[in-house]
């Protein structure tokens, strides 16, 4: 059975909404759950707040649902568009559809952290709801960047005419370009969600440190993004740089580690700084004077955990410009 180009693009394609949306639902349906089962648990230790917790968990739940929209989004433009009968445009669907569905897993569950604290905090401090609400929804909105990340690379990729560039080694480039930015944004999401988690927490167990907790959230979630940064600094590289015609596997084998180095890479950096930056926050709601050392300390165990994902980077940077 002869399968002519335009077939092959039709794969790719349904192959990429598949998993855009497959894996953009793991993300939002794990942070959902986490948020109602700790609204469930407020609710049976203050039943009069069930009204204050419901609201609570169901804009916490919609925030996290927005990862998983926009794999959506990218799968019914996957699913729906007509796409020109290349070799190239095969590896332009499957890897939107790649970087949009791993780019989702790490806010959807990164933004049910602060949410089901929120619902938690409610039930024991009610006169608070209404900052704990707020200060959900800043760190929620803050893990839901990787993700809109992800969205930004995605629709580079699918509306980028590459039809001018050799097919070899630019497939392997737009591959590495969704991997990079994809896997790059797990760590983030996470991170950040950890530590706007323990913000909610602990602005519960002392109102009066909403101020400084909310403050070194910020920063602690800040340098978590960093890492998914990277993974969308290279993946514009990737998409944005011409290669030279070759017939030979190495170049293609370059660009695609360099995305695969940097998006893997940047898992780990992302996830240990948000441990380390929830600490400092948990330390500060116990002991709000210790505001300023806990920082400092934050900030140097966050650039230590940083360098693992610069090294990455570094890599990846090598084997595109270099290798």
């Amino acid at each position: 059975m002869t399968i002519d180009v335009q077939t092959w693009v039709k794969v790719a394609a349904f192959t990429g909404g598949g998993l855009a949306m497959g894996l953009g639902a793991i993300g939002a349906a794990v942070g959902e759950g986490h948020t109602a089962a700790q609204a469930n648990i407020a609710i049976s230790r203050t039943p009069d707040m069930s009204g204050d917790i419901f609201k609570s968990m169901l804009v916490g739940q919609a925030v996290a649902e927005s990862a998983s929209i926009f794999a959506l989004v990218i799968a019914m433009i996957l699913l729906f568009t007509d796409y020109a009968s290349s070799y190239i445009e095969i590896s332009v669907v499957l890897s939107a559809g790649i970087c949009m569905g791993l780019g989702a897993i790490g806010s959807g569950i990164g933004s049910g952290y602060p949410a089901g604290a929120a619902c938690v905090g409610i039930a024991r401090q009610p006169a608070m709801s209404g900052r704990l609400m707020t200060n959900m929804l800043i760190g929620s909105a803050v893990c839901q960047t990787p993700a809109i990340f992800s969205l930004v690379t995605s629709f580079i990729i699918l509306f980028t005419d590459f039809s001018g560039r050799p097919i070899n080694p630019t497939w392997a480039a737009i591959v590495g370009a969704g991997l990079a930015s994809g896997f790059g944004g797990i760590g983030s999401g996470l991170g950040g969600g950890l530590v706007a988690e323990t913000s909610c927490d602990g602005i519960a167990r002392q109102p009066e440190t909403v101020t400084p907790v909310t403050n070194v959230m910020l920063l602690g979630q800040a340098v978590t993004q960093t890492t998914a940064i990277y993974g969308l600094l290279v993946s514009f590289i990737l998409m944005f740089k011409t290669f030279e015609a070759t017939s030979a596997l190495a170049p293609a084998a370059a660009l695609l580690s360099a995305g695969i180095c940097m998006g893997i890479g940047a898992i780990g950096p992302g996830i240990g700084e948000g441990f380390t930056a929830r600490s400092a926050v948990d330390g500060i709601a116990r002991n709000m004077n210790a505001t300023a050392e806990l920082t400092r300390i934050m900030l140097v165990g966050q650039a230590v955990a940083e360098s693992t994902g610069i090294y990455s980077l570094v890599i990846a940077l090598i084997l595109i410009f270099v290798v």
